[in-house]
């Protein structure tokens, strides 16, 4: 039997602490595991594809996840996910709120090809109403993150915003 292989993908703009509580939590079920950091140009990234994909790396790297690798992708989810040989979609649900967009998700990539399935994960307590866009404000505003990032994101976020208003508010 070949190993399962699944991929959390996401635009990680930027990686939160509720993000690598999933991928701790999804690293531990599945034998293979890709962070799949997306080319999201519609989302108006503040951070490139590559600082994003660094980000993850580095947030990633203390962890010791052997079976964890990161990389990027800019095609459709399930096309990446078929080319991967992955059986399997991992999403992060925090809120109702996050539900249908997801669930919309997840019936379209079934249409596309039934033989991926979406696996639905809801982060620890602690990270349920965490989010990459609020975790944006708070820095641009200067306010404390350190416990919704890794010190590595922390670090990247003080030196975006601290142009004093040279980044648009997120």
């Amino acid at each position: 039997m070949r190993d399962k292989i699944a991929i959390y993908p996401g635009t990680f703009d930027p990686i939160t602490l509720g993000h690598v509580d999933i991928i701790q939590r999804a690293a531990r079920i599945f034998p293979k595991l890709v962070i799949a950091v997306a080319h999201n140009p519609g989302k108006m990234p503040l951070f490139t594809l590559e600082e994003r994909v660094e980000m993850v790396k580095q947030s990633l790297s203390p962890l010791n996840l052997p079976n964890v690798k990161v990389e990027s992708f800019s095609t459709l989810l399930i096309k990446y996910a078929k080319r991967k040989g992955a059986t399997t979609i991992i999403r992060g649900l925090r809120a109702v709120s996050d539900f249908e967009y997801e669930f919309q998700m997840a019936l379209i990539n079934r249409k596309l090809d039934d033989s991926v399935e979406t696996l639905f994960m809801m982060p620890s307590e602690q990270y349920t109403y965490l989010s990459s866009r609020i975790v944006k404000e708070i820095a641009y505003y200067g306010g404390n993150i350190d416990c919704l990032v890794t010190p590595i994101v922390a670090k990247m976020l003080r030196e975006k915003f601290s142009g004093a208003g040279t980044y648009p508010r997120p």
